[in-house]
């Protein structure tokens, strides 16, 4: 996890705890009579415990700091009060249980997108991120991440509507070197010839500026008159052979 002032997160407690011995409580586990406010500040304690949990996750680890997160799941917290039905709540037989659970679908999601936007510069869309989450075992998975980290691929051939890898039109930018100098271009080295790898490497900027078709046909040795058509046919083939070769568990365990 990304080191965080232990300072500022001693004097976060304090504040909450401050906060929590003013703000009125609950009277028999009714909440409808309190303001928003008051039912944030009740609910303090619930986006620490989520933040913490997420702090320690995989996921968190090295992207954002807990104080981060906690700033994260207040923000989603705020939120998600203003969007309670309290007509709805005053007819739960356990308000405090309807809340928790209302309420920490929506933190652990504030908290979850601010990791998935803050990871680095590897951009793959939130509602892809959640339908890998979904079938964490689904043979496309692989394909669907490759598909979405590489997401610079050149024109779709035609009938091949069915291929993951030219889904996603090409709005990339430079990926986070440090990040994928531990993941990607790892994997790049263990499945791609070093011509694919070099290719990849060039084509999208992963640990140099990016490179156009002629210059990377030149350093690779490649006519220089087919370059596009023959640099867009290796990119095609070396994300392929990441898709074939990589195991799902090694995505599911990077996202």
């Amino acid at each position: 996890m990304r080191k965080y002032n232990i300072a500022n997160y001693v004097r976060y407690k304090k504040d909450v705890e401050a906060q929590l011995k003013r703000v009125k409580k609950p009277v028999d586990g009714d909440y409808c009579f309190l303001t928003n406010k008051e039912i944030e500040i009740n609910f303090l304690p619930l986006v620490e415990t989520l933040a913490r949990k997420q702090s320690t996750s995989d996921q968190a680890s090295g992207v954002l700091s807990i104080n981060d997160l906690l700033q994260e799941g207040a923000l989603g917290l705020c939120a998600a009060v203003t969007k309670l039905d309290r007509e709805l709540l005053a007819k739960s037989d356990d308000q405090e249980k309807t809340l928790k659970s209302f309420l920490s679908k929506r933190i652990k999601g504030a908290i979850r997108r601010a990791v998935d936007t803050n990871r680095g510069d590897i951009r793959i869309p939130e509602h892809k991120l959640n339908e890998i989450r979904k079938n964490p075992k689904d043979e496309k998975m692989v394909a669907m991440f490759f598909n979405s980290v590489f997401s610079s691929i050149d024109a779709k051939p035609p009938g091949d509507d069915d291929n993951m890898a030219y889904q996603v039109i090409d709005k990339s930018e430079p990926y986070n070197i440090a990040l994928l100098n531990t993941y990607l271009l790892s994997l790049m080295k263990t499945h791609l010839s070093h011509v694919q790898y070099d290719v990849l490497r060039m084509s999208y900027g992963l640990d140099c500026d990016k490179h156009s078709a002629n210059d990377i046909a030149a350093k690779v040795g490649i006519n220089v008159t087919t370059a596009h058509v023959r640099i867009s046919q290796i990119k095609r083939d070396a994300i392929q052979v990441l898709i074939d070769n990589v195991d799902s568990s090694q995505v599911l365990d990077y996202l």
